[in-house]
């Protein structure tokens, strides 16, 4: 997967060289040519000059081809407008934004962006949103047969409570984190739109169960 990264500080570069370790074609953008020195010569991917959140120079930086993109800038604003931009204009699902004001957490989050407060950041925590299903788990059990984990969740399933989900996955949702709050659902809480689920799950069934998340429920459920 091809993933954009807005922001070569040591938060752009830390994730560009990590997703690039896993595999994906990376570029970054930063608006100072000198940034891009922290990538080092050994980094493969783009490097692009130019304001993140301006159409052509996602663009050049490969947006169109894009499965993911990461605003980790030094500025709040630009880091949200550049997220929107590539989630409305180029329609890229997995989009996660740096934040340095966590109150802003949850106009954001209202809006459909993963954002990420920088006060708890870790280049893990933004893989998840930038690869749902490519993360360590977020929790393992000694003997690795149990594991907890954030699980990409199809848009069909707003509005769909917990049960359902429950239901039809065959996996148990241990916490949403919902306007970038943590809350533990009852079987009749409904799912929102932002809601990031967490679940409890065999290690063996990773895959089947992403399916079903990703899939959305069952047409003919009543």
């Amino acid at each position: 997967m091809h993933v954009v990264i807005m922001g070569c500080g040591r938060v752009g570069s830390t994730l560009a060289h990590s997703l690039e370790q896993q595999g994906h074609t990376v570029a970054v953008i930063d608006q100072d040519p000198k940034a891009f020195r922290r990538l080092g010569s050994g980094f493969g991917g783009r490097r692009v000059t130019g304001v993140g959140f301006d159409q052509d120079t996602l663009r050049e930086a490969g947006i169109e081809e894009a499965g993911a993109f990461a605003a980790v800038s030094s500025g709040d604003n630009s880091n949200i407008i550049a997220a929107r931009v590539a989630r409305e204009m180029f329609g890229i699902e997995n989009v996660a934004a740096r934040i340095y004001d966590p109150r802003r957490a949850e106009v954001y989050q209202r809006l459909g962006i993963p954002t990420v407060a920088t006060v708890r950041w870790t280049a893990d925590q933004m893989l998840r949103r930038l690869l749902p299903s490519g993360a360590e788990p977020l929790w393992r059990d000694p003997s690795g047969g149990v594991q907890l984990a954030e699980v990409h969740t199809s848009p069909a399933w707003i509005g769909h409570k917990i049960s359902r989900l429950q239901e039809e996955t065959g996996a148990r949702v241990a916490f949403l984190t919902r306007l970038g709050e943590a809350m533990l659902p009852t079987a009749q809480t409904v799912l929102q739109e932002g809601d990031l689920v967490h679940v409890m799950l065999r290690s063996d069934e990773v895959a089947d169960v992403e399916a079903a998340f990703a899939k959305g429920p069952e047409e003919d459920h009543s």
